[in-house]
């Protein structure tokens, strides 16, 4: 991998990385997206810096994470999308994934005022809080009442695949690709 890809998604199993299952999640989601496209995914903007203030960091971390809860409510409550292991983020999440797609806009039109500020940053903290959401999930359906476990095993189906598409994006695939990973991961 680069010296910047590798900077920027370092080896979890190195130093106290070892112990977040959620940034392990993470970066084995980019290898095995790696390995079905053949090639490492490296950050779009190069190494990811923190390009954001600390309260701008955060405070667009948590317009994503309320996105995320009401969006994710939304669907426990109507159903129009479904959360199993067939429903399609894109239908579930389209506010969420709006988001993410605005945090990495690298132009702006002509006109505009200000210059596209993308967010990387930004990103691989949603990237994180989702791991962390992942791994909490498993762990209340390894804990759990047993009358919460198809409403849990629907939010792991629907999380895991909502990582994927913002992976997707942050790392620029095509179309072309992402149908190749979304057929690669059915083999794996």
């Amino acid at each position: 991998m680069p010296g910047a890809a590798r900077a920027a998604h370092r080896d979890p199993l190195e130093g106290d990385d070892m112990r977040d299952r959620a940034s392990l999640l993470i970066f084995g989601r980019r290898e095995l997206l790696g390995r079905i496209l053949g090639r490492p995914l490296v950050p779009p903007y190069g190494e990811v810096e923190r390009r954001a203030s600390e309260q701008v960091r955060r405070h667009l971390l948590e317009e994503a994470e309320e996105l995320y809860w009401n969006e994710m409510a939304w669907e426990h409550i109507t159903g129009d999308e479904g959360l199993g292991d067939f429903a399609i983020p894109e239908m579930a999440f389209p506010g969420f994934l709006a988001f993410v797609r605005a945090l990495l806009l690298d132009e702006t039109l002509p006109q505009a005022k200000e210059k596209a500020q993308p967010r990387p940053d930004v990103v691989e903290d949603v990237l994180r809080f989702l791991g962390r959401r992942l791994v909490e999930i498993e762990d209340e359906l390894d804990s759990g009442p047993a009358e919460d476990r198809v409403r849990l095993h629907d939010e792991l189906s629907m999380t895991s695949r909502l990582i994927d598409r913002v992976l997707y994006r942050f790392h620029g695939l095509t179309a072309a690709e992402v149908e190749r990973v979304e057929a690669g991961q059915v083999r794996h």
